[in-house]
């Protein structure tokens, strides 16, 4: 087990608190949505100035102008679509990581019908016009009319791309299969690029059209090649990252020690989770998301990985001195979400490693920060250990719940009474409805945290759960 000596960082000396800071924050993400709504807006009104709905004097006029108004609403949607998952930290701060993609898994699909809607339009407007089947319109579109090939390539590329985003199909997928594919999103909006100037009649020859289109390509594409690509191998070259040491904190989880140059420029909170990527011939193009198990200090960075199979069965072994590259900080999973004097922090198994850098970090008084720690075995439960000393350091209250889960609409482990859920945790944390809360754990698990919290009086801004959603 762990023979690391524990080294904690001074806690934070103060923290603002108050709901001015909700208020703060919904009104920055007001903004955020009014801009991306009045982009949606202004391809609506370019097409009405132009003319689009004037035209309409039968059916082919007005599968065209349904053709060009799905074309220009769709694309804006999807440069958005792409922009939420580029990583960019003015996004993940105001909503953070897992909001930001499932905002950009429930976009998906207006996206696809969107451009669907365009190309089936586009198809029976020129099968009316040349007086030919859908079958012979569609091969003369894309032998004889100019970048439709590699539109319809786009389309096809676009369709298997919302395909794998569907739960039924990405439960089925590794991550690294997931992510292979949704490279093709950026190869489909390339492919589509060109006929969207050369065939389009709503953007060529038209200033104010042109401006706002290539600003807003130029601006997406700026931020995904710098946040996905450019500023992630600056930091790989410029850190020098590698595996300083390898500790066992229990029978299925490890914790890595990484070192290397400017750790302290990385930035990052304790509760905030990185991409981890193990600089090997067979691993490098894998990355997989962990979170801090220790404050953010000038001199290591520090993962306590579970073991659940795939490459965190390998990580349990990695040697030291092996390279590894960290993307991010991420998540919004952090004490700049407070508000409250009170905080419990709760955590279930392998979702003890930010609780723990909270609770490391914190700014409290004794008596402010109660910690419920749901283990199977206390004997051999992650980082425990740690939350003690932490616990007896600070002055907080811990609370360890080991065992089988009482029932399976249960949280909290059998403790022989039978007594609820929300009655064992108005007595472990009796201020809750006045508190912050930071959960941690498995989804399901975390969802009846959730539910507990909100029937014991703890308004939802104030329940704090990241999910590492892709």
């Amino acid at each position: 087990m762990n023979q690391q000596p524990l080294q904690l960082v001074t806690p934070n000396p103060r923290v603002r608190l108050g709901q001015r800071k909700v208020f703060v924050l919904k009104r920055a993400q007001d903004v955020i949505e009014a801009i991306a709504w009045a982009s949606v807006v202004a391809v609506v009104v370019f097409f009405l100035i132009d003319g689009g709905i004037k035209g309409v004097t039968d059916l082919p006029t007005a599968l065209n102008a349904i053709s060009r108004l799905t074309a220009l609403v769709g694309t804006d949607l999807l440069m958005i679509h792409m922009l939420l998952v580029a990583r960019v930290p003015w996004i993940d701060k105001f909503y953070g990581h897992d909001k930001a993609t499932l905002a950009h898994k429930k976009l998906g699909k207006p996206v696809l019908y969107f451009i669907v809607a365009h190309f089936l339009a586009s198809l029976i407007q020129f099968s009316i016009t040349n007086s030919q089947n859908v079958i012979a319109t569609l091969v003369w579109l894309i032998t004889d009319v100019q970048d439709m090939l590699t539109a319809v390539a786009a389309l096809t590329l676009m369709i298997l791309v919302v395909v794998t985003s569907l739960n039924f199909a990405r439960r089925k997928m590794s991550y690294e299969a997931w992510f292979i594919v949704h490279l093709m999103s950026y190869a489909a909006v390339l492919l589509a690029v060109p006929h969207i100037f050369s065939t389009g009649s709503d953007i060529a020859g038209k200033p104010a059209s042109t401006i706002f289109w290539v600003t807003l390509y130029l601006f997406v594409a700026l931020n995904i090649v710098w946040y996905r690509a450019a500023k992630p191998l600056i930091r790989i070259f410029g850190s020098s990252m590698k595996i300083a040491n390898v500790v066992r904190e229990s029978s299925d989880t490890t914790s890595l020690y990484l070192r290397g140059k400017n750790i302290d420029k990385l930035g990052g909170a304790s509760g905030q989770f990185y991409f981890l990527r193990v600089l090997t011939p067979r691993r490098w193009f894998k990355a997989h998301p962990f979170s801090l198990s220790a404050a953010p200090n000038n001199h290591y960075m520090r993962f306590t990985i579970g073991n659940r199979g795939d490459d965190t069965a390998f990580l349990q072994t990695i040697k030291p001195g092996t390279r590894v590259a960290v993307e991010g900080p991420f998540g919004v999973f952090t004490e700049e979400r407070r508000t409250q004097e009170k905080v419990v922090l709760i955590a279930s198994g392998i979702g003890i490693p930010p609780i723990r850098a909270l609770a490391e970090s914190m700014a409290s008084r004794p008596g402010d920060i109660t910690i419920i720690y749901r283990v199977r075995d206390e004997e051999d439960a992650s980082l425990l250990a740690e939350v003690r000393e932490i616990a007896r350091i600070r002055g907080f209250r811990l609370y360890v719940l080991p065992g089988p889960r009482a029932s399976l609409k249960s949280w909290m482990n059998n403790d022989g009474t039978n007594n609820p859920d929300l009655a064992r945790l108005a007595v472990m944390a009796p201020w809750i409805s006045e508190s912050d809360v930071y959960i941690c754990g498995p989804q399901i698990w975390t969802e009846l945290v959730v539910s507990s919290c909100t029937r014991a009086g703890v308004p939802a801004d104030r329940i704090h759960a990241e999910e590492f959603a892709w």
